[in-house]
């Protein structure tokens, strides 16, 4: 069977019937609207997951009127691991992995195209194989000695750091130059290009998922999104296809001449290769950089323990990547009917994960809101997904939060985050826009 593009064939959830097709287990109703940006500006709700994975694990969430249909919210960590190893029962392809893509009125017609037709959003057999295009640049070999430039460019950043100090916005500064530092370095842009990456992930990460609620939208912010969504899939499409007719030693190669059914991938997958990596290489890491920050201000004790025994670091990165989720959810689809935890879900009802959920379940990790940087099981978190959709990245972005910390703590072993922070409007990913942090050199 050949590939059909996601975007033509995905699920259009605005005809499918408001409520479940089966009765939920329990009453219970979440005090927040878990599909809506703004209980999100805070940080993630982990008191209303707390609460939802004691009286309703497997929550029937309703979606504001006109958006479509509702979706079960998974917080259980036992109840995360079975959707995301059961991709025949839970398809990431049958209508895309996120909670909803909006009212078609307002979606961006090229962004939401992208949105779907890419890797993410495919079922075997598809997925492999590209997938297989990308994993010689996340090996261990290829990683270790991606890090040296890592390790270089931490300590230019930081010099730059010293110099704007003592008080900065780490984000600005560290934490969105570092990830597209190395994100660059894999997919081969040229440094001259590299700046504009930090513009397109601004207005991705605000105008878009902005736009998917259907909230009122500045014109002129409108239009200098919408012009920037066009730059970066014009730059995209031009960089890949140079690639097609002059490969390198790239990921940007890699990807231009992956093909599928022995067929190069087509333009609308061009496009969503592009996105994903971007998106995902991105500003996953930038963000865990930013929380961690957060987590030793707030937990000195284990700060002190990682400046008296640097070997902490590899576990601590773990344990910070649990605490943050960055990627705060993921969704999937039912194939089929089926059951899960004694509730009935319907073939083609949502299900939606929600991994900094279950990555605070105390039934996996004991007094889960505590930072514990030697806390045995740290590696346990599913942070980065399971299964055959597991995050490639997620060596590069461990060996930047050791390199990043290792140097960060014993250069300013006194920094400390000042309280201030900006979270951009996003329930997808816990976006950090701004952390001002105080380098303690003053």
């Amino acid at each position: 069977m050949a590939l059909t593009n996601v975007s033509e064939t995905a699920l259009e959830e605005r005809s499918m019937p408001v409520g479940p097709a089966h009765p939920p287990a329990t009453l219970y109703k979440a005090p927040i609207d878990l599909s809506h940006w703004e209980p999100f500006l805070k940080g993630q709700p982990f008191d209303v997951f707390a609460e939802m994975r004691a009286k309703a694990p497997v929550y029937w969430h309703p979606e504001p009127e006109g958006m479509g249909a509702g979706f079960w919210a998974l917080t259980r960590y036992d109840d995360i691991r079975q959707v995301e190893l059961d991709t025949a029962t839970y398809s990431s392809q049958k209508g895309g992995i996120l909670m909803n893509y909006g009212a078609p009125e307002t979606r961006h017609p090229l962004l939401h195209r992208a949105s779907l037709d890419t890797m993410i959003c495919l079922d075997q057999p598809y997925h492999m194989p590209l997938r297989r295009e990308h994993m010689s640049f996340f090996t261990p070999a290829y990683v270790a000695e991606l890090k040296t430039k890592v390790d270089a460019h931490v300590t230019q950043l930081l010099d730059g750091m010293e110099k704007a100090g003592p008080i900065v916005d780490m984000v600005e500064h560290f934490s969105a130059e570092l990830p597209l530092f190395t994100l660059c370095e894999i997919l081969g842009v040229d440094p001259a290009d590299r700046p504009k990456l930090v513009k397109w992930m601004h207005y991705l990460e605000v105008a878009g998922h902005t736009m998917a609620q259907g909230d009122e939208i500045d014109p002129v912010f409108f239009g200098e999104f919408v012009q920037n969504v066009i730059d970066m899939f014009e730059f995209g499409k031009r960089e890949l296809l140079a690639r097609r007719a002059e490969p390198r030693d790239d990921l940007l190669s890699a990807i231009a001449n992956a093909e599928i059914d022995g067929a190069p991938l087509s333009d609308e997958f061009l496009d969503g290769s592009w996105l994903l990596i971007v998106f995902a290489g991105n500003d996953t890491t930038r963000n865990s950089l930013s929380g961690t920050m957060r987590l030793l201000t707030e937990f000195p004790d284990q700060k002190a323990k990682l400046i008296a025994n640097p070997d902490l670091l590899p576990n601590m990165v773990h344990e910070a990547i649990r605490m943050v989720s960055p990627v705060m959810y993921m969704r999937r689809t039912a194939t089929e009917d089926t059951v899960l935890r004694g509730q009935t879900i319907a073939e083609g009802e949502k299900v939606v994960m929600y991994y900094g959920a279950a990555n605070r379940d105390p039934q996996v990790f004991e007094d889960p809101d505590r930072f514990d940087v030697e806390r045995a099981n740290a590696k346990d978190h599913i942070a980065f997904g399971l299964g055959p959709h597991v995050c490639l990245g997620q060596r590069v972005a461990n060996m930047q939060l050791e390199s990043a910390y290792r140097q960060i703590l014993t250069r300013f072993p006194d920094i400390s985050w000042t309280g201030k922070q900006e979270i951009a409007p996003n329930n997808f990913v816990h976006a950090i826009s701004k952390l001002e942090v105080d380098l303690g050199t003053g």
